[in-house]
C-alpha cells in the first residue's frame, strides 16, 4: 500500500516545545528511553519519573529500525510527555520528527547533518548533536545551528574505541562556549559529582531504567549533583 504524503501527526509551530534554559542551580536531566521498551508498561514508568522529577527533555532512543515500532512508541510517549509539558525528541530519525509530531531530533553524527537538519525542520525544532569528545565537531555543530552539544562517554569502558570526553573538555567548553552542553554515557554518581559544575544537562537513560524503581534511581543520581556551570562560572 502506498504511504500517504500527509504527516500522520504534526504539531503547529506554536505548540512545539523548546529546550529549557539551563538552570543556574543544578544541571537538568535529558532523559533517554531504553533501547527496547514494552508499550504495555513503559509509558506508565515514564509518567512516574516525569511526575517525580523535573525533566528538561525526553529522548526516544530505540535500537530498532522498524518504522512502525518507532511510530507506535512515539505516539504513546508523546502523549505522556506533552501532558507533562516536556519536549520529546527522537534519536537520529530526522524524517520522523514532523510526521510523528515530535519536538526535535538528537543527531549522532557530530556536525555532519546539523545544517541540513536545521533547514529541514526550521528554527523552532530542538536539534542536538552528539560529538563524542571532539571540540572541533562541537563548535562546528553549534555554528551550524545545534541547540545543544552532547559529549561522551564520560568514563572509560569496554565498548567503543575507548575515547572518553574528559573533565578538561567540559571545563574548556564551560569557559569558552555559550551553547548548552550535555554529558552522557558512563554516568554514575562519581561522574555526576565530578562534572555537574561543568555541564548544563546530564543525559540519563539506561542508568535508571535497569532499576525496578526508576524514579528512585534517578533521585540517587541527582543527589550527587553540584551547582551547574552557569553558577560555577560566576
Amino acid at each position: 500500500m502506498a504511504k500517504s504524503a500527509e504527516p500522520r501527526y504534526s504539531l503547529p509551530k506554536s505548540t512545539i516545545r523548546s529546550l529549557p534554559v539551563p538552570s543556574p542551580d543544578t544541571p537538568q536531566i535529558d532523559l533517554g528511553t531504553p533501547p527496547e521498551i514494552e508499550l504495555s508498561t513503559f509509558p506508565a514508568r515514564l509518567d512516574d519519573v516525569l511526575d517525580a522529577h523535573e525533566i528538561a527533555c525526553v529522548r526516544l532512543a530505540l535500537a530498532t529500525r522498524d518504522e512502525d515500532t518507532i511510530a507506535r512508541a512515539a505516539d504513546a510517549l508523546r502523549e505522556v510527555c506533552h501532558a507533562a509539558d516536556v519536549a520529546l525528541v527522537i534519536e537520529s530519525h530526522v524524517g520522523l520528527v514532523e510526521r510523528l509530531g515530535l519536538d526535535g531530533v538528537h543527531l549522532t553524527d557530530g556536525a555532519r547533518s546539523v545544517r541540513k537538519t536545521r533547514t529541514a525542520l526550521g528554527g523552532d525544532a530542538i536539534i542536538g548533536a552528539f560529538c563524542g569528545a571532539s571540540r572541533h565537531d562541537g563548535m562546528t555543530a553549534g555554528e551550524a545551528g545545534a541547540d545543544y552539544i552532547s559529549f561522551g562517554p564520560v568514563t572509560a569502558g569496554a565498548l567503543g574505541d575507548g575515547t572518553v570526553a574528559d573533565e578538561e573538555l567540559f571545563s574548556w567548553w564551560s569557559e569558552m562556549i555559550e551553547i548548552p552542553v550535555v554529558a552522557e554515557g558512563g554516568l554514575d554518581a562519581a561522574a555526576i559529582a565530578r562534572l555537574s559544575g561543568l555541564t548544563d544537562f546530564f543525559a540519563i537513560g539506561e542508568e535508571i531504567w535497569r532499576s525496578e524503581d526508576a524514579a528512585s534511581a534517578l533521585a540517587t543520581l541527582k543527589a550527587a549533583m553540584k551547582p551547574a556551570r552557569a553558577e560555577a562560572a560566576t
